[in-house]
């Protein structure tokens, strides 16, 4: 049906079929998932994009090395010595990596193959510590550490994909120094003591056991974390511009009660007015159907007016015994009696009583503006079916179109307020229904296929009088919205 809780008689040609549910442009709070909850132009953080990210990398890889080539010559090597071999392997390796970082911020600027360059930087990183690994110690080298930083950093940049390419490229660059090692291919620092490095197969099995496995740990967990925090991420961005909607919703609600108020006044003024004339037997026929215009579309915004004020107050349901089969029947009698009524049929099926707890008042509104909806979405000559049954735990309540069926793009939306795609209507019927409904802890379903019409189901529940629904509202009572049925 129709999202929309238009009048039973919009203007248009009479007999015309109304859609369910078309696009609603105006209220699309559609968030994207951002890659990592950090602060804005951080690595990962949502606003930047991935070049941004790779410029804080370069900018904290340049960083890490520098720190780590003045604690190396500080501490492990007693400073720098001028022409000696590990002096020389760390300031080549450092400058190679200037150089390198050097290329890669040219691409940036290029804008072009991003996740390429964040791939060889992954990659550049792991070797660069390799080096650093073997000046330090080699196989059991405290450097080895390193590499579940650049596996961290793979996952934030891309995920799990980055995370294993930093893992694969660590654990390959790690097995090929023990494996110089182990085969002599590679000997020891000649400024090192030889007693320092391993490198028999008898010493190096378990330093290479110990730290290939902690880069498969340290990239599986980076991962899992990575990708909790950006689901965690996603969900509070999504959170933060629903309750933004939610405040603008809000105020326009206070704003639209207070135009309603407004406008029912002279809506009142212009329908007795006009019943004056058309009922005064002074008009030719062609005024009185003029006059039958004006009654109905001042019918019709009298019934948008209400609708507004439903929406904007609501209020707790005052629970009592209702009988919901006298309900439905009554809405029925009166829906073909107004509006649509003419070219529409609806009929009732039910039985005699259903004895329900619930707001009677607020109950009626439910069933009068799903059948209303219902014969909007009608067609002349067609059938609106209105039925009740009970099975085993709750009265079931349908109400059946042949109309056009709602697209499925728009089912999701059908209960939200404001989203309508008729010409005529504000989107609020519905959602008035959803939230009384939701407000009792009643259910409603909505069965629809294109072409075939639509069914709303709603499940009214049994329960003792006095329980359930009222503490569902959060908001203070107010002044209970009028039973509306008539136009």
């Amino acid at each position: 049906m129709s999202p929309a809780a238009s009048p039973a008689s919009p203007g248009g040609e009479a007999g015309a079929p109304r859609d369910h549910a078309e696009a609603a442009p105006s209220r699309d709070a559609r968030v994207s998932t951002p890659a990592m909850l950090l602060p804005s132009g951080a690595p990962g953080s949502a606003e930047a994009p991935l070049a941004s990210r790779l410029t804080w990398l370069i900018a904290l890889r340049l960083a890490v090395l520098t720190v780590f080539l003045v604690v190396t010559a500080a501490v492990y090597l007693g400073g720098f010595t001028p022409g000696s071999f590990s002096s020389i392997v760390a300031l080549v390796t450092v400058a190679a990596a200037y150089g390198v970082s050097g290329i890669y911020a040219v691409f940036l600027r290029m804008n072009r193959a991003l996740r390429a360059i964040a791939r060889a930087q992954l990659v550049t990183d792991q070797i660069t510590w390799t080096a650093l690994v073997y000046i330090t110690g080699g196989a059991s080298s405290g450097a080895t550490s390193l590499y579940g930083l650049t596996c961290l950093t793979g996952a934030i940049l891309l995920g799990l994909p980055g995370a294993i390419v930093a893992a694969a490229s660590g654990a390959a660059a790690y097995l090929v120094l023990c494996a110089a090692l182990g085969l002599h291919l590679l000997g020891v620092p000649p400024d090192q003591p030889a007693g320092a490095y391993a490198t028999q197969w008898g010493e190096l099995r378990y330093p290479m056991f110990v730290n290939l496995l902690a880069i498969v740990v340290v990239t599986l967990l980076a991962s899992y974390l990575a990708e909790r925090l950006r689901a965690t991420g996603g969900r509070l961005v999504q959170a933060t511009a629903r309750a933004e909607q939610a405040e603008r919703l809000a105020a326009l609600g206070r704003l639209a009660a207070g135009l309603a108020h407004e406008i029912r006044n002279p809506l009142g003024s212009i329908a007795g007015s006009i019943e004056l004339l058309r009922t005064g037997g002074t008009l030719s026929d062609e005024d009185r159907k003029l006059c039958e215009i004006i009654e109905r579309e001042t019918a019709r915004l009298n019934d948008l007016v209400g609708d507004m004020l439903d929406l904007s107050r609501p209020r707790v349901p005052a629970l009592e015994g209702v009988d919901l089969s006298a309900t439905a029947r009554d809405v029925v009698v009166l829906a073909g009696r107004s509006g649509r009524g003419s070219d529409v049929e609806v009929r009732f099926d039910g039985p005699s009583s259903a004895p329900v707890t619930a707001d009677a008042a607020q109950m009626r509104q439910v069933v009068w503006n799903l059948v209303r909806n219902a014969i909007q979405a009608s067609s002349a000559g067609a059938v609106v079916t209105v039925r009740l049954w009970r099975d085993p735990s709750a009265w079931l309540l349908e109400i059946r179109d042949q109309g056009r069926g709602i697209p499925a793009g728009a089912r999701d939306r059908l209960f939200d307020a404001f989203f309508t795609t008729r010409t005529h209507g504000m989107g609020i019927g519905l959602a008035v229904v959803k939230r009384i409904l939701d407000d009792h802890g009643f259910a409603i379903e909505v069965d629809s296929r294109e072409g075939e019409g639509t069914a709303f189901r709603v499940r009214v529940l049994d329960r003792p009088p006095g329980s359930g629904g009222a503490e569902r509202l959060s908001v203070s009572p107010e002044l209970a919205p009028r039973s509306r049925p008539a136009g």
